[in-house]
């Protein structure tokens, strides 16, 4: 055992909150994935939980494999990864996959496995490395706009472009947490007043071209504006996932029915992933379920101190900029179940299954451990890090 422990770098109560969150999500995956099995018809339970272990094990290696790397690789990286995910994205949109008339095109196959990847998940953590790197090259410099605008905020636009029409929850969460991180590396505040002015001037061209070409352009914006209407109306026939979710945390009480004893999980569909949180609920309670809130309290608290720990700009930026969203992500999906937000689609992280889901959450964190790892690097050797010189390294 203390072997093992000599091999495992940073903060030590980020893995144990990983581990905790990893070993916690079997019991509701095994038990919410009746779901799929009795009513979709998708396998068995058990195939299900042996999946989500599986995707989990390699979950941990790439937290492993990522916690080695030393940090100021992810700063050279995100330069050559930004035509990489831009490529991958114009691939994943360009299968044009529509679900119900409207435009799902989010995966693609990764070839001999089988599991779907989510291509904006890793266009995600690519883009907050790059804003990171930003930032902190400018930090002592006086940023111009038309220059920003050329080399930071062109790629990020290129980037939420493509992800928009698929996937507007995760287009806007990125954007939210670029610009949060932009306000933290001291970019000008009445430049991210132009920088949101033009996002949401964006998003209002595309809706109006997406409603004058439906045909077109199959979209995702009737899917918006159903479920941001049903949400405030209170629609029950449109919203039958929420109201099934209600009902699974009405029931639970303080305690709950206690694990796998859930009933709506045979109602309610993605029970397994979006919707994971309204089954614990109602299997453990409110006390179970006030539980898994202190526990991502906690790794945002771990996160707030590797950023504070970190040694240089560029680190403190790459923590924020990868945690965060970890955090973000598992506040939506909890205030979805409990009819605070309106559906959005996103997983809670470490519990819900899934695969690229899991995996790219793991290879935020290795990034974070990355950091919290090293007590070594210095301003100088992250600035003067070149993309060429990292790549050259990375074949040696």
């Amino acid at each position: 055992m203390k072997s093992i422990f000599q091999h495992i770098k940073g903060d030590r109560a980020i893995w144990a909150i990983v581990a905790i969150l990893a070993i916690f999500s079997f019991m509701p995956v095994y038990s919410a994935s009746t779901n799929l099995v009795y009513v979709v018809g998708n396998g068995s339970t058990f195939g299900h939980l042996i999946k989500h272990i599986v995707l989990l094990i390699f979950g941990f290696a790439i937290i492993y494999g990522t916690h080695k790397i030393p940090y100021r690789y992810f700063s050279g990286g995100s330069v050559l990864m930004i035509p990489v995910v831009i490529v991958l994205l114009l691939f994943t949109l360009a299968q044009g996959t529509i679900i119900g008339g409207a435009n799902a095109s989010r995966w693609i196959k990764i070839p001999f496995v089988g599991v779907g990847f989510q291509t904006s998940t890793l266009a995600g953590l690519v883009l907050m490395a790059y804003v990171s790197r930003y930032l902190a090259k400018n930090k002592e410099k006086k940023i111009e706009f038309k220059e920003s605008l050329i080399n930071l905020w062109l790629p990020v636009g290129l980037i939420l472009i493509l992800i928009l029409p698929a996937n507007f929850s995760t287009t806007a969460i990125i954007f939210s947490m670029v610009l949060m991180l932009a306000f933290i590396g001291g970019y000008p505040l009445k430049y991210i007043g132009y920088i949101l002015g033009m996002g949401l001037f964006g998003l209002m061209f595309f809706v109006l071209v997406a409603k004058a070409f439906p045909g077109a352009m199959p979209n995702r914006v009737n899917t918006w504006q159903s479920r941001i209407e049903s949400f405030w109306k209170g629609d029950a026939q449109e919203d039958y996932q929420v109201e099934k979710a209600k009902i699974a945390i009405a029931t639970g009480g303080v305690t709950g029915k206690g694990p796998g004893k859930s009933v709506q999980k045979n109602f309610l569909p993605q029970s397994s992933s979006d919707f994971i949180y309204a089954i614990i609920v109602e299997e453990y309670g409110l006390a179970g379920a006030s539980i898994v809130i202190f526990i991502y309290f906690l790794l945002m608290f771990r996160i707030l101190i590797a950023a504070r720990k970190a040694t240089t700009i560029f680190a403190t930026l790459l923590v924020i900029g990868v945690g965060f969203p970890i955090i973000f992500q598992a506040i939506i999906n909890m205030a979805v179940a409990v009819n605070l937000f309106p559906v959005t689609g996103q997983t809670l992280p470490l519990i819900s299954s899934g695969g690229t889901s899991i995996w790219m959450t793991c290879f935020a964190l290795g990034m974070i451990l990355s950091v919290s790892a090293s007590k070594n690097e210095t301003e100088e050797t992250i600035m003067d890090d070149n993309p060429l010189d990292i790549l050259h390294e990375t074949i040696d």
